[in-house]
């Protein structure tokens, strides 16, 4: 049994090259995480990924009973590899400009999703105690509503603050939200505390203004990722590796889709989308 290790796997794959005195084929379960990214590194070794259905199958005919037991499934990930070479590929690694860009838009995802969570539980929080900024702002993401819980966690704390301190602050950011000001500020004024049990409101104001935080660094991390995606993608087909792009299908498929359009000049412009595209020759 080999450790977990990056150390204990080089020592053992170097051993194990001294031995064969050639290239290497390993079948794993995965096309992509840490494993292949550290196999990756060798140049001896080439890595087949075997789709786990396909040896969950293979390993049924042998194991009826359904049991899985690693040492077990190497032999049937073996014979799979040597009975149907044609349809088992090796995973040939992209260049290094469409592996940073693959890695970007997967990281992107992973953190849109984690803002829409972090989302639905602010939204679940503030309806405890104080729904009232629910009401005023329909963009429950926004960051301007999330400042507004870091700094007022509570509507009685709002209540407090001057009329002029909030109209300013509503007003900062300006854009369209800027007219609602007024509408907002009396809104306020007339605001009516769902509950005035301390214990509820102190615990509850913790929590949004905890998750008011996370909403606000994921949102800035999200907008450095898609810059840097979009610098990535323009950079990649100056290089001329479209071809990946169609082998893709779908470039994107969240708020800040990019979708390439190559005019006969060769000029590349990047346009914004609201819905999924699919990137055609």
């Amino acid at each position: 049994m080999i450790e977990h290790t990056p150390k204990a796997l080089d020592v053992w794959l170097t051993e194990l090259h001294r031995k064969v005195k050639g290239r290497i084929a390993i079948a794993l379960e995965l096309k992509k995480g840490p494993v292949v990214y550290a196999l990756q590194k060798y140049p001896f070794i080439t890595v087949f990924p075997v789709y786990a259905l396909s040896l969950a199958r293979y390993r049924q005919a042998f194991s009826p009973s359904g049991a899985k037991d690693d040492p077990q499934d190497a032999e049937p990930a073996l014979e799979l590899m040597l009975r149907y070479p044609q349809k088992i590929k090796a995973i040939e690694p992209d260049n290094a400009d469409i592996r940073l860009l693959q890695q970007l838009v997967e990281q992107r995802r992973q953190l849109v999703e984690n803002k829409r969570r972090f989302v639905n539980l602010i939204i679940n929080t503030l309806k405890q105690y104080y729904p009232q900024p629910l009401e005023w702002f329909s963009h429950r993401g926004s960051l301007l509503l999330c400042e507004l819980i870091i700094r007022w966690p509570s509507l009685q704390q709002l209540k407090r603050a001057r009329r002029d301190t909030i109209r300013n602050f509503l007003n900062a950011k300006g854009g369209r939200a800027v007219a609602l000001t007024e509408q907002r500020v009396l809104s306020i004024d007339n605001a009516i505390p769902l509950t005035t049990d301390p214990s509820v409101i102190e615990a509850n104001a913790l929590m949004a203004t905890a998750l008011a935080t996370q909403i606000k660094v994921v949102s800035e991390i999200i907008k450095t990722l898609t810059n840097e995606s979009k610098r990535c993608l323009t950079h990649c087909l100056m290089r001329g590796c479209s071809n990946h792009f169609r082998a893709w299908g779908l470039v994107w498929a969240h708020e800040c889709l990019l979708h390439l359009v190559i005019t006969a000049t060769g000029l590349i412009v990047l346009k914004k989308f609201k819905t999924t595209q699919v990137l055609h020759r």
